[in-house]
């Protein structure tokens, strides 16, 4: 993309952009908090949930440490002798940290994507290939930033390790003189310590990390004027957006026709099947005029905000299919149906006096 094609693209990604991109499996991600959360895991299995299995371990290494020259490894059979010596404590040892590191990295890369399955991501492409593509990524923008996160991340980790190596400094040199039955607690002790330090380090680093990958994935959406310009084209001549627009647009109409079902003189209900609520003022209109009208469903809601109101609900099913089929909302009745209305008004008028 020429630097011109970046400087046109100002405007926020549509909520449509937005959807095409994570339909493709372009979504923000941060590849240093499952590192994080996979670092964390093993400080969480170090501290509180293999100290128990570290015993085990310490039993079956203690011999090949107190009397080492009385294990010689001169042959396969003698590797296999002691790989079958240690192999099940060192294995409850660290199976269940590989599960507890992978669980959590896992579990922190699905927490920021739900999963999908996106076969364009996984369609061959020349770019992945292309020696100038790679180029450019390495020595772009985004390469630049990876390269400074990880020396940071380097420098910060030696430096934090220097400190500790140097406080700790005396503890490793007495284990030297020390029962060898207590290095490997020693060295549970210090590990604990260090990845305390490095994940206390490193929150920075990936709250900012998560910063900036959602940044740069928004940035990367941005839209030029001209391209709203098409997508809103696009869009109108959508048929399923028109037919969604009409849908909103009846369905906004129809409640607004409810609404006034409040105003009515009268509704003219066939029982079940038709309702056609009608106003008549005589100061202000010369005659009746149709506020709603419905059938099925939309009758029977008509008649319930009229019976709610206390509206009154006649019952003529000749009269109400007529008005059904011949007059719309908004409408003033025709000359034909003065005769037939007036009586009911009359009535319901005679018997309000």
């Amino acid at each position: 993309m020429s630097d011109d094609d970046k400087e046109s693209k100002t405007e926020a990604a549509t909520e449509r952009k937005i959807r095409e991109a994570v339909e493709k499996g372009n979504v923000p991600f941060s590849r240093e908090a499952p590192i994080f959360a996979s670092i964390l895991g093993l400080l969480i299995a170090l501290s509180f949930g293999l100290r128990e299995s570290l015993t085990p371990l310490i039993q079956a290494l203690a011999p090949f440490l107190d009397h080492p020259r009385d294990f010689a490894l001169e042959n396969n059979q003698d590797v296999a002798r002691l790989l079958e010596a240690t192999a099940l404590a060192t294995a409850r040892f660290l199976v269940p940290i590989v599960l507890v590191i992978g669980g959590c990295g896992l579990v922190s890369a699905l927490i920021q994507n739900v999963p999908s399955l996106v076969l364009e991501r996984i369609r061959p492409q020349w770019s992945r290939v292309s020696p100038m593509a790679g180029w450019g990524r390495i020595f772009g923008k985004a390469g630049q930033a990876e390269f400074l996160k990880s020396v940071l991340k380097f420098l910060s980790v030696s430096l934090i390790a220097l400190l500790l190596l140097r406080s700790e400094g005396g503890k490793v040199v007495s284990a030297m003189f020390a029962d060898p039955s207590q290095i490997p607690d020693l060295i549970l002790t210090v590990s604990i310590r260090l990845i305390s330090v490095v994940c206390i380090a490193t929150i920075v680093i990936v709250a900012a990390d998560l910063v900036w990958s959602r940044m740069r994935w928004q940035r990367s959406l941005r839209m030029s004027k001209q391209d709203l310009k098409d997508e809103h084209k696009q869009t109108e001549g959508d048929p399923l957006v028109k037919s969604r627009l009409r849908s909103l647009a009846q369905d906004r109409s129809r409640k607004r026709m409810l609404a006034n079902v409040k105003q009515a003189t009268v509704v003219i209900a066939n029982p079940t099947h038709y309702a056609i609520a009608l106003r008549y003022a005589r100061d202000e209109q010369p005659a009746p005029l149709v506020l709603a009208k419905g059938k099925d469903l939309v009758a029977l809601r008509i008649r319930e905000i009229a019976e709610a109101n206390g509206i009154a609900v006649v019952e003529d099913k000749p009269l109400a299919r007529s008005l059904y089929d011949s007059v719309e909302v908004d409408q003033m009745i025709p000359a034909e149906f003065y005769s037939a209305v007036a009586q009911i008004l009359f009535f319901l008028f005679s018997k309000a006096r």
